[in-house]
């Protein structure tokens, strides 16, 4: 294995919105709200300013619910959501991601190697409301893999939230003690090459009524599935499944092309690749 795309980033079920994608190929990385606010993240969704806009996080959404999906007890709207902490994750700064989700994150997270790529796309809209869609939006290249169980002794999970200090999920840890401590997490630090595309992300995304459903839905395109090799993490999009890439490195970064100083072109599927 040597490519891992993640579906990361606000949505319609955490910030309740996407992140914009501008005529000229700008966009928002939007992290998703945190759960809890006892963490030590400095970043709120007051203090997240747009990049491309004179807005804040906070200006995009008028009420949260940070606990979990579906028996949420606590709403924040207000004052109190401008302070709200967000779950920075990843966080492309400091290259690293942690994940905690199963149907295929964990297991294929945890078995990326140093010199592997983790890719990430979020969804989102361009501010005229055309239809929104899954991007890849940037990727890292793999440095450090650890993963932290139920049973991870103490002190070693001590020792591997504080080799991952910049972690969302180090950050909100309780001491040696996971915000989730029946969970297992896959802690992953990266090197460069490595961030967020400046602009142009790649569209991932179809959206359209299949044979046997009377719904649209997310699917991968076909195009994407077929020049990046993809070989695990189905077809339908809807619940941002992780996607295994059966390519090398290599031929992942010369299809995605560069990271900086983008153009149209290099977010066309199908393109010669840059040599």
């Amino acid at each position: 294995m040597t490519v891992v795309l993640a579906g990361v980033g606000a949505d319609s079920t955490n910030l309740g919105t996407l992140g914009p994608l501008y005529d000229d190929g700008r966009f928002e990385y939007i992290p998703i709200p945190e759960k809890t606010s006892e963490t030590t993240e400095s970043e709120t969704l007051g203090s997240w300013s747009l990049q491309h806009d004179d807005r804040s996080a906070a200006d995009l959404t008028t009420r949260i619910e940070p606990q979990p999906v579906r028996g949420g007890v606590e709403t924040v709207s207000g004052d109190a959501l401008e302070n709200w902490p967000f779950h920075y994750d990843p966080n492309f700064g400091a290259l690293t991601y942690g994940e905690h989700r199963t149907s295929g994150y964990l297991s294929r997270l945890s078995a990326l190697e140093s010199g592997d790529v983790v890719g990430f796309y979020a969804g989102l809209r361009r501010p005229d409301g055309d239809r929104a869609h899954r991007y890849l939006i940037g990727y890292f290249t793999v440095d450090r893999v650890d993963v932290v169980t139920p049973d991870t002794p103490a002190g070693e999970r001590a020792d591997i939230l504080a080799a991952h200090a910049e972690n969302a999920h180090a950050k909100r840890a309780r001491g040696d003690e996971l915000y989730l401590a029946d969970k297992e997490v896959v802690f992953i630090d990266g090197r460069e090459p490595g961030g967020l595309f400046d602009r142009h992300p790649i569209r991932l995304s179809e959206y359209e009524v299949k044979p046997g459903n009377e719904r649209a839905q997310y699917y991968l395109r076909d195009e994407i599935a077929a020049e990046w090799a993809v070989t695990e993490g189905g077809k339908n999009m809807m619940y941002k499944p992780a996607y295994c890439c059966d390519c090398t490195r290599e031929e992942f970064r010369r299809l995605v092309g560069p990271l900086e100083n983008r153009s149209e072109t290099d977010a066309a599927v199908g393109r010669s690749p840059a040599p």
